[in-house]
């Protein structure tokens, strides 16, 4: 079962995941609700559909009031994406996710798969985020880290220490660091899922 971004930010919380603030809407008056709850001036506004490359595909959009949300909503809602991911016939957006902007300081991949070749569990991690990691993993193969994820869901401690070198994490963000790739494993785990990533994982 594949699902949209905003279901799979209320999984992760559920695991203590620290998530931005978020609203999704599928009617204008919704967006209304959301921009009222959450208090917001400005906010990002991605569609939800099953498919990569909302942003290229003029499917995120950065709003910077009130106003601006309320409109762009409007716009996103019904909206078709057509890419190499949907096929010719597209995807309908009916729903947009509406969340609190953050200052980005840097971007990270961490993401968590089954390997094809030795049937476990592991956590795939990169100082590269916000791209495909197919395009990293072909293009500089050496910005990749790959480490096993335990059946029960555990990354051992020494390998959390390879991943915070790895990622040149320092301070307070190998401390955040760390915990987000522990919160990942066991979500990933006790989920049971196939493909779980954070791309981009962002240090504010």
């Amino acid at each position: 079962m594949n699902t949209h971004e905003y279901q799979a930010k209320e999984i992760l919380k559920k695991f203590g995941m620290p998530i931005p603030e978020f609203g999704v809407a599928s009617t204008p008056h919704e967006v209304e609700e959301i921009i009222q709850l959450l208090g917001l001036n400005e906010a990002v506004v991605k569609i939800q559909v099953h498919a990569g490359g909302r942003g290229k595909a003029g499917g995120v959009k950065f709003a910077k009031s009130r106003e601006e949300i309320l409109e762009i909503s409007k716009k996103l809602l019904g909206m078709k994406i057509v890419n190499n991911q949907t096929g010719p016939d597209g995807i309908i957006a009916h729903k947009v996710l509406i969340t609190k902007p953050v200052d980005i300081a840097k971007e990270y991949y961490l993401g968590a798969i089954i390997d094809r070749e030795t049937g476990v569990p592991i956590l795939i991690a990169s100082p590269e985020g916000g791209m495909d990691i197919e395009v990293v993993a072909e293009k500089t193969p050496e910005k990749i880290l790959k480490l096993p994820i335990g059946l029960d869901g555990v990354i051992r401690p020494y390998h959390l220490i390879r991943l915070v070198n790895f990622m040149g994490w320092k301070g307070g963000a190998a401390k955040a660091g760390v915990f987000v790739a522990m919160v990942l494993g066991k979500a990933f785990i006790e989920t049971d899922a196939s493909l779980l990533e954070i791309n981009p994982l962002v240090e504010t």
